[in-house]
């Protein structure tokens, strides 16, 4: 079954993150000094930051109170207040969960953080406000910092397709089915995060500890509401009434942006790392797949994933290339012609090994094991 390390296990002991972990220093330690806590709520710790060193301490997005803020800063830490107003959280400690993104559904997709985020975000992103693109670009580092701790030691897949794949089909079918094989084959699926053959790969892990009927019964489901327009509410809502048919669903990530904001990300992503620059997403995702990446049949946005995985291919600027397996060779060899432009690339390259063509869904796992020695 599919292991995606514990949270904690692998970040730096000196950055605190949660209230439990800011408790364990304090009373295994004795001492803050040097430590970096991350969007900790301290209202209630007063007497801890009161009577322990914080020297050379950095509070980041932590609300405390003002005797406790004047003696931390009296001791020498650097305190980045919380920013009012903002419907995200800059400074935040751990990536999201569906849960958190999509709060309020119930009062319809505008009502969550989700979607106020991308507000805020087209009313910030035209006015060049150095404040604003300053808050964003801290965001995604957090979210970069906290996807690195979260994928520590997994050997992750990446799975690109295009967003059109529409639930109720039969390559939706196949692509969950991918996930789930792959899930269950020890590996840490990543996605784009979004709607279609995205959404389809990160079902197929959620799926992964259930049996046949969960998944038929799933898709059976989805099928009602095929696609994310007219209504976002709808087609959110319909994953969560799975989610909560058939809770603790194995555990996935999806990498999705805020600049494709008409776009939801799926909540069957357990983790899900959303950020407002695109590019850091897009190289962010690829460069995560350590195990491989499988593309499935896409419009400009897989065709461009494709490139951008096969270049560090190319120069090994990332090591050792990766396996790269294409599925349905009409699209990728005629419709698209991708391959025949990625195999003379790599002719004569060590990467020659690392790629793969193949018809049908079902055969991407056994290429992805079979290029992955």
């Amino acid at each position: 079954m599919q292991t995606m390390p514990a949270h904690a296990a692998h970040h730096d002991d000196r950055e605190i993150e949660t209230l439990e972990e800011f408790d364990a220093t304090v009373s295994a330690r004795g001492t803050l000094a040097g430590h970096r806590v991350q969007a900790v709520d301290l209202t209630d710790r007063t007497r801890e930051l009161l009577t322990t060193d914080t020297a050379g301490a950095v509070f980041l997005g932590c609300a405390m109170r003002e005797d406790a803020d004047a003696k931390v800063r009296a001791d020498g830490a650097l305190v980045f207040p919380p920013v009012p107003g903002l419907p995200f959280d800059p400074y935040r400690g751990l990536v999201y969960s569906p849960d958190e993104l999509f709060a309020s559904l119930a009062d319809g997709y505008e009502a969550t953080p989700d979607a106020l985020a991308y507000a805020w975000f087209q009313r910030t992103k035209a006015d060049r406000d150095i404040y604003a693109s300053m808050l964003r670009s801290v965001h995604d580092d957090s979210v970069s910092d906290a996807l690195d701790e979260l994928l520590s030691g997994a050997r992750v897949v990446g799975v690109m397709g295009g967003h059109a794949m529409a639930r109720g089909t039969e390559e939706y079918a196949g692509a969950a089915r991918l996930g789930r094989e792959l899930a269950r084959a020890g590996f840490t699926i990543a996605t784009g995060g979004g709607p279609g053959a995205m959404e389809a790969a990160n079902l197929g892990a959620y799926a992964a500890p259930f049996d046949d009927e969960m998944l038929t019964e799933s898709l059976e489901l989805l099928g009602k509401a095929p696609h994310f327009t007219p209504s976002i509410t709808q087609w959110a809502s319909a994953t969560f009434e799975i989610r909560t048919r058939w809770p603790q669903g194995g555990r996935s990530v999806g990498i999705p942006t805020w600049f494709y904001g008409h776009e939801p990300p799926n909540a069957f992503a357990s983790h899900i790392a959303k950020y407002f620059a695109n590019a850091t997403r897009e190289d962010g995702l690829l460069a995560r797949s350590n195990a491989g990446v499988v593309f499935l049949p896409g419009a400009a946005g897989t065709l461009q994933e494709i490139f951008d995985n096969a270049t560090p291919n190319y120069y090994e600027s990332r090591g050792e290339p990766t396996p790269m397996v294409l599925v349905n060779r009409v699209h990728w060899a005629e419709k698209l012609p991708a391959w025949p432009l990625l195999r003379s690339l790599a002719q004569g390259r060590s990467m020659e090994a690392r790629i793969a063509l193949v018809d049908r869904i079902e055969e991407a796992p056994e290429a992805l094991k079979r290029l992955g020695g």
